[in-house]
């Protein structure tokens, strides 16, 4: 175990702490062979920093914001994970929240204090950013109970721009948790986000849209540049494309998209993309990028 005359080496003891964010447990050092007495006189001389009841730093006291997310997760045993709104911090997902949420086995019993610890019987973890982190569909699933639509369909859209999963992924996955509090929500979410309207439909929601920036009545469905669109504005030499999907997209339709955007640019013309969940669903967002890009256009 890497001891010398009875105690550990400083090698043995770092090599723990650098997989775990420079964090150990008492049990760990335990089991390098260093006693109670030998462990409070490294916290007495500085070489050791107690964090929790049974989690110490090494060499350093300051810890970041996941640090001690580590920290609360050690203090729940070796098979916990940072789990709902905690996760999506360390997933990057959404900001770390105050309450560290910790997963632990049903088994288990730990309540260190400050953690709000979920007993389960199964749940999916790994480790991301040095942190045991709950996998992004058990997260996603998790989160679905503590918030609304809308900021959950915000954890969706950013788990697919970090490549944490794509929707269309996430959607496959969720038939292995059925059963589980949140998989329903989650599902009805997505279902939300990739409803396709039709032509009809969105130029009833978008041409309002339109008008409220100042804007001309558009062609729709006429073909330019060899292409036919959805909205064309000639006299700003504007083009708005639609998307079925939010999400996911094959590479060949992704490729088609932007070789008919290539071509209008070619052509002197400003092409503007955005997805029909988005004319549906943020009316804002879309009128507040449409404004800019005609007064940009008109300047």
């Amino acid at each position: 175990m890497g001891a010398l005359n009875g105690q550990p080496s400083l090698s043995s003891v770092l090599g723990i702490a650098n997989r775990q964010r420079g964090l150990v447990t008492w049990s760990q050092l335990s089991e390098l062979g260093l006693s109670d007495k030998a462990i409070r006189h490294r916290v007495h001389t500085g070489r050791l920093h107690r964090i929790r009841r049974t989690v110490y730093a090494v060499g350093r006291p300051d810890l970041d914001p996941l640090d001690r997310v580590m920290a609360d997760v050690l203090g729940c045993g070796p098979r916990a994970a940072a789990s709902h709104l905690t996760a999506t911090g360390v997933l990057g997902v959404r900001p770390l929240p105050l309450v560290v949420d910790v997963s632990v086995p049903a088994v288990v019993h730990a309540r260190p204090p400050g953690v709000r610890v979920h007993r389960r019987a199964r749940f999916d973890a790994g480790i991301y950013r040095g942190v045991p982190v709950t996998s992004p569909v058990q997260t996603l699933i998790d989160i679905a109970t503590q918030l609304g639509r809308d900021p959950l369909e915000g954890a969706v859209n950013e788990a697919d721009k970090l490549d944490l999963i794509d929707p269309e992924e996430l959607r496959g996955a969720l038939g292995a948790y059925a059963g589980q509090p949140g998989v329903a929500m989650l599902r009805m979410t997505l279902d939300r986000r990739t409803y396709t309207m039709t032509d009809t439909e969105l130029e009833r929601r978008f041409l309002p849209i339109a008008r409220g920036v100042g804007l001309d009545k558009p062609e729709t469905q006429v073909w330019v540049n060899g292409f036919k669109v959805d909205f064309f504005w000639a006299e700003l030499g504007l083009v708005v494309e639609t998307d079925g999907l939010r999400y996911h997209r094959t590479p060949a339709e992704q490729a088609r998209d932007r070789i008919r955007d290539q071509t209008h640019m070619a052509a002197g013309l400003t092409p503007l993309r955005f997805t029909r969940a988005q004319v549906r669903y943020e009316p804002a967002f879309v009128e507040a990028v449409l404004r800019e890009v005609a007064r940009r256009l008109r300047g």
